[in-house]
């Protein structure tokens, strides 16, 4: 018969496994068993329809990432060997090695180039997962425009070699993701089952009176996901309209009112005579003071016509401040070396705006831990 040698041991798989501890190794492969036994293989592989169903995934998304989970061997079969070195290169590796993996999952077309069409595809099934929502061809379905801010606050700088379309670069890459933070939480916990607790799901709930029709609110849904993922999770669980200027009025104490008697921190959005839509986060309650205060937790964003998030540089702590004067309050929310003011208020702003009139103005605040917003 003659001495049988085992098959040597996949190195990368061996040194994927040192990446986690025992349990976690019998618990992944506890979780390829029972999904290998929905597939229907005897218990040699995971199917591509039962791994993208217990993960949540769908669309190109979905297929992309199977397809570099078992390492682009196209056969369809989804082995413990390929689960393990996926994990351990996409959650416990390195940070560029992580984002390097993220940024082939983009690449839907397996084509070397990170397009337009790539990055819209990928869009399109990230909202479908997080919101529920079917999104069809271009220009046939009402969401088109929340899907093109995402993709205007994309850069698309490396020069194509078979073709005069640009693509994202890696560092293009890296970029779009620091200006929505949300998406890059979302891509890089897709290999988490798909429960309330998963990176980049969490969507505050909008609280406002009966009478308040979500289209007179600038806070969509989707915006309030991209604003939370500059936030903490214990930040993103009900946020409650304090101020609109069409409900409340243009007065100016009506609005230092509203958000100065609640105890939390807050979200101000402005939509400008242009239509375009953006704001700042003050992480602490408007105070009327003579000085700067605030922490560097405030932040800005923007919402349309493209998503971004700026965040403090550090230069200075000139982050927050709301001020009294004799003839006219103002308020003023700042980020040093981003944009020197946000706001900066009186009562004729209100009415007039300053260099543009603010026909839209709604401030939301949401507790503290443990703490609700009585108003």
């Amino acid at each position: 018969m003659g001495n049988s040698q085992p098959p040597p041991a996949n190195p990368r798989f061996v040194s994927a496994s040192r990446s986690f501890a025992q349990h976690e190794l019998e618990d992944l492969k506890s979780l390829f068993k029972s999904l290998a036994a929905q597939s229907q293989s005897n218990g040699r592989y995971i199917s591509p329809s039962i791994f993208q169903a217990y993960f949540g995934l769908k669309g190109a998304l979905g297929e992309r990432m199977f397809n570099l989970v078992t390492q682009k061997r196209n056969d369809h079969k989804l082995t413990f060997e390929d689960l393990v070195v996926a994990k351990a290169t996409y959650e416990k590796g390195t940070k560029d090695e992580i984002e390097e993996f993220i940024y082939q999952l983009l690449d839907v077309n397996d084509d070397g180039v990170l397009g337009r069409s790539d990055l819209e595809s990928v869009v399109i099934a990230m909202l479908e997962i997080i919101f529920s929502m079917e999104i069809s061809e271009r220009g046939s379905n009402s969401h088109q425009d929340i899907v093109d801010v995402f993709l205007n606050a994309a850069t698309f700088s490396k020069n194509g070699e078979r073709s005069s379309n640009k693509s994202m670069s890696f560092e293009d890459f890296r970029s779009w993701c620091t200006l929505i933070p949300s998406a890059r939480k979302f891509l890089g916990g897709l290999l988490t089952p798909p429960d309330p607790g998963r990176p980049g799901c969490q969507v505050p709930r909008l609280l406002c009176s009966e009478n308040v029709h979500s289209s007179m609110l600038l806070l969509r849904k989707e915006y309030a996901w991209h604003i939370g993922g500059a936030l903490s999770p214990h930040e993103l669980e009900e946020w409650k309209l304090l101020y609109h200027s069409a409900m409340n009025g243009l007065s100016f104490n009506t609005f230092l009112g509203s958000i100065s008697n609640d105890e939390g921190s807050a979200v101000l959005i402005i939509k400008d005579k242009e239509g375009h839509i953006y704001g700042g986060y003050a992480s602490q309650p408007w105070e009327r003071h003579g000085d700067f205060y605030g922490d560097m937790k405030s932040f800005l964003f923007q919402l349309y016509p493209k998503l971004a998030i700026y965040r403090p540089t550090g230069a200075n702590s000139n982050l927050q401040w709301q001020i009294s004067v004799q003839r006219a309050s103002q308020m003023a929310l700042v980020l040093v070396d981003v944009l020197i003011t946000l706001v900066f208020f009186s009562r004729q702003a209100l009415i007039k705006g300053i260099r543009s009139p603010i026909p839209h103005l709604a401030t939301l605040v949401f507790p503290r831990p443990a703490k609700y917003i009585q108003k």
